[in-house]
């Protein structure tokens, strides 16, 4: 209900209808102001996932309404004992410039609360916002005494006792806060409330914790059976020896939030929503093992257990058990192995640290940030070692982190004060009378006698301007600002689709042209940003033109999503959901559910759909039709969005009145959706569509990046040239040449080739076939230099043998290529002879000399082979390295002889 909040609700939709609304949401919290992860668990009434039931008001009935109703339904229907009840009341702020709300203070008296259960309190607690900015205003709160008996609870209201808990907040929406801070009066007044599910249920079911409800009480007993320790009690704090209570809190609290966000497309991932449930569900975990110690899979065999508790509310539960219970088991292994891996990292570590030092803070930030390690886990195993992590410097790294991601991509979306306009502007615009633009001219379009597409030129006047959050009459020379018409021809960026780009002109001074940057849809008004090259004035008369190529393009390619849609639920299912699409003129992106990686003849299928269906030059068939009758439509594709009514039909092949009709399948033989965007008039202009890029987002949502037309064609060119660079290669590999510069350097081909292949635009499943090819390639070409190089290695080490027979220790010369080689020759010399000690030096053409030894293990540990070849080769201005049986190094040709003799003079001070 937020674009109702904000009065940008486009007035044509159903949302915009809304006077009075009752609903029950499906809620997570789990960070921010309101919820913090860790303290879930800790008490018997905080949770990730609850059901919040609100009703709405947008502009109707407002405080004594909204308290009346309340206290009915509390005290009349739900029976509740009236002197449990306490309710709260914002106290005002001076410093806001508010006052008391004492209006809400009355009703409450009016309606019978006794003034001893009615309570002032501050900012904090009493004052509700939606964020930093936007619709926000006073709360009032109901709250409940689990103990009673006659006695005073008001002492303990907002004081964070389990016995006196907060049930309802209604919140009166009244003023908007600005970006400096301020606080405006809202043009209507709403008001929203929210009553936990979970709580009331407590009351009605005359329990003391939500926990005890029949809510909860099914999964405790399913995590008792699964664990089989000992059984749940309602313990909290001290008397909760081993957090075992705790544990079965978060346990069955997290699996509730895992199995409702999963069913609904939210899947443990590394950013947003993602990494809240990636949290939640590895606290689940550690509380599972650490404290429970149960068996790994105990979270995902209480899935069943949740669909059985919330399945009749939520029937997608039941279709999607399965796939939950696959995502919680990937993830814990997932988890348990990175657990593993990182308290190797640590053991390793405190091994190689200096005595009475700090653990380095970069070692457990990227164990925190990488391996998605705990913090508290740290610290528990470093207290145990009697360590301490260095905090000061883990602080700086997380400020640092902190602050690229606010300077990243997010820092930039703020909405333009160009181009969004605010609640009081809106309210403006409207009160003034000034309509709606008329935005119908962006469909005006048709096919030319030669299949070009002509577009109608479109006159317009301008109604208003609209600088830095103000409606303006007139906008003076080169200041940016957004333009109201009456009417336009361009499309503003909703749905997925970008807007239109192009320009106007002055009907009085047509030489002067204003490049149209961007255009936004905001409450029923289309906003032009331009930079006024001169004055703009309401009242001009413009004339706009679009970049018909641009829009030629984001026509294409909307079509083209339709059709990928449609070719993806084809072939893979009808259970391919669209999770998100958005098109440009140069590509389109398209996010679906799936079961796991699309393969390579999945791939081709679904190009092959399109592709007949273009061919097909199949009609698109448009119409504007009643809301409710177009949701009546069997196998409808829509997104989960507002729509405006009557809403704008698309369906490809069929008219819009066949489908209409009662019983039709013909939507599921055939693309139909809702959609507000433009679209071809016909498929066979799309030419082609080719999937360049498919990868998957998280588990179960693929992300597919397909390009059409001309793109299309060079993407297939690119990869027509790859395959055939690739067969080259293949050709020559097959020829095995016995050349080790030749394998070499079909090694090296071979790799530049797979990292051309991974960036080059072209069919995502021919990229597929190629990297399994080339990583066949690199493999063959791999072991044919080994072998090849074994074979000259048993050579040189053969008359190697036969010149230095059963001497302790070989030092000599050989050439050899490479440094590998001549490790193998040193390898070769050791083996056959097991008790020698070898060192070979081999000059290169370059001038360089590279050095390989081994010592024989009955010479350890006085004799270490890394310490030989420092010696020999520091001896000729070089470095070298490698343990006490093996080292190799490199140095410079003019100190060869000397090193020859410090070899020797080694060895023998050694022996």
């Amino acid at each position: 209900f937020k674009p109702i909040f904000l009065g940008t609700v486009h007035p044509r939709s159903e949302l915009a209808q809304h006077r009075r609304v009752v609903n029950s949401q499906k809620c997570v919290r789990a960070g921010g102001k309101h919820n913090d992860l860790e303290d879930v668990g800790r008490d018997t009434y905080h949770h990730t996932f609850f059901e919040m039931l609100g009703n709405w008001s947008f502009g109707d009935y407002f405080k004594e309404e909204a308290c009346g109703m309340a206290w009915e339904l509390l005290t009349e229907v739900y029976e509740i004992p009236r002197d449990r009840l306490y309710v709260t009341y914002f106290a005002g702020d001076s410093s806001l410039g508010l006052s008391a709300d004492e209006e809400c203070r009355d009703v409450w008296l009016r309606l019978g609360v006794p003034a001893s259960h009615v309570l002032p309190f501050p900012l904090k607690d009493n004052f509700w916002e939606m964020g930093d900015t936007g619709p926000c205003g006073p709360c009032t709160e109901i709250h409940y005494d689990h103990v009673g008996g006659g006695r005073n609870a008001a002492a303990l209201v907002n004081q964070g006792s389990p016995d006196v808990v907060e049930i309802w907040n209604l919140v009166f929406m009244q003023y908007s806060r600005e970006v400096e801070g301020n606080l405006l009066p809202l043009p209507q007044h709403h008001v929203d409330t929210g009553m936990g599910l979970e709580r009331l249920v407590t009351i009605l079911q005359n329990k003391r914790s939500n926990y005890d409800t029949d809510l909860f009480a099914p999964i405790l007993d399913a995590i008792h059976k699964g664990c089989g320790g000992p059984r749940y009690r309602g313990l909290v704090g001290d008397a909760d020896i081993g957090r075992v209570n705790m544990a079965y809190r978060v346990v069955a609290d997290h699996v509730r939030a895992l199995c409702v966000c999963i069913t609904d497309g939210i899947y443990p991932g590394f950013s947003g929503a993602e990494l809240v449930l990636r949290r939640i569900l590895r606290r689940a975990v550690r509380f599972c093992s650490e404290v429970l110690h149960a068996p790994p899979g105990l979270l995902a065999s209480l899935v069943p257990t949740v669909v059985e508790v919330l399945g009749d509310a939520y029937p997608e539960l039941m279709k999607n058990a399965d796939q939950i219970m696959d995502v919680i088991n990937e993830n814990e292994a997932a988890f348990l192995s990175s657990l593993e891996r990182g308290r190797r990292i640590i053991e390793r570590t405190v091994q190689q640290m200096e005595p009475s030092t700090n653990f380095p803070a970069k070692v457990a930030w990227s164990l925190y940030g990488n391996l998605g390690f705990p913090l508290d886990l740290i610290d528990l195993m470093l207290e145990e070692k009697g360590i301490s992590l260095d905090s000061a410097a883990f602080n700086e790294l997380a400020l640092e982190d902190a602050k690229r991601k606010a300077g990243g991509p997010q820092a930039g979306q703020l909405e333009d004060t160009n181009t969004c306009l605010d609640v009081h502007s809106l309210a403006q615009l409207r009160s003034n009378n000034v309509p709606a633009t008329d935005d119908s001219p962006k469909y005006a379009y048709t096919l030319g006698q030669h299949g070009q597409y002509e577009f109608s030129p479109c006159h317009a006047t301008v109604l208003m301007l609209y600088r830095d959050q103000s409606l303006q009459k007139e906008v003076g020379a080169g200041q940016r600002c957004g333009v109201i018409l009456d009417r336009t021809n361009f499309y503003a960026e909703q749905g997925g689709q970008a807007s239109d780009q192009g320009y106007m002109i002055h009907l009085e001074q047509q030489d002067i042209l204003f490049p149209v940057e961007s255009v936004r849809l905001c409450g029923g008004y289309v906003i032009h940003e331009v930079t006024a090259v001169q004055t703009l004035r309401a009242g001009d008369q413009v004339q706009l033109f679009l970049d018909e190529a641009q829009r030629l393009a984001c026509m294409t390619n909307h079509t083209a999503t339709h059709l990928l849609n449609f070719a993806l639920r084809h072939v893979l299912g009808d259970n391919t959901e669209q999770r998100g699409s958005h098109v440009t003129a140069e590509r389109l992106r398209f996010d679906f559910d799936t079961k796991g990686p699309v393969t390579v003849e999945q791939l081709q299928q679904v190009e092959q759909v399109v592709q007949d269906m273009i061919k097909r030059n199949e009609v698109v068939h448009m119409a504007e039709v009643p809301l409710t009758l177009a949701r009546s439509i069997q196998g409808l594709r829509a997104v989960d969005e507002g729509y405006p009514d009557p809403v704008r039909i698309v369906s490809l092949g069929v008219p819009v009145e066949s489908v209409l009709t009662r019983d039709s399948e013909a939507a599921m033989q055939t693309s139909v959706e809702l959609c507000c965007g433009t679209h071809l008039l016909q498929t066979g202009a799309m030419e082609d569509l080719a999937i360049i890029s498919e990868r998957q987002l998280v588990k179960g949502v693929s992300r597919v990046i397909a390009v059409t037309r001309r793109q299309a064609k060079q993407a297939r060119e690119a990869g027509q040239c790859l395959a055939m660079e690739v067969d080259s290669v293949s050709l020559r590999m097959k020829q095995r040449s016995t050349s080790i510069p030749d394998m070499q350097n079909l090694s090296k081909e071979v790799g530049q080739l797979t990292k051309m292949v991974a960036s080059t635009a072209m069919p995502e499943w021919q990229r597929k076939e190629l990297q399994t090819i080339l990583k066949a390639l690199q493999r063959t070409a791999n072991t044919a230099v080994k072998k090849l190089e074994m074979q000259q290695a048993e050579k040189k080490a053969q008359s190697m043998l036969a010149k230095h027979r059963n001497q302790p220790v070989i030092i000599d010369t050989v050439p050899a290529d490479s440094l590998s080689i001549l490790m193998k020759v040193v390898n070769q010399l050791c083996d056959k002879s097991p008790g020698t000690s070898v060192l070979l030096l081999s000059p290169q053409a370059s001038g360089e000399v590279l050095c390989a030894c081994q010592v024989s293990k009955n010479c350890l540990p006085v004799f270490s082979a890394a310490d030989w070849a420092v010696a020999v080769c520091t001896q000729m201005e070089g470095k070298a390295g490698g343990s006490p049986v093996v080292a190799k190094g490199s140095g410079n040709a003019k100190g060869m002889q000397g090193a020859l003799t410090t070899a020797l003079e080694f060895a023998q001070s050694k022996l």
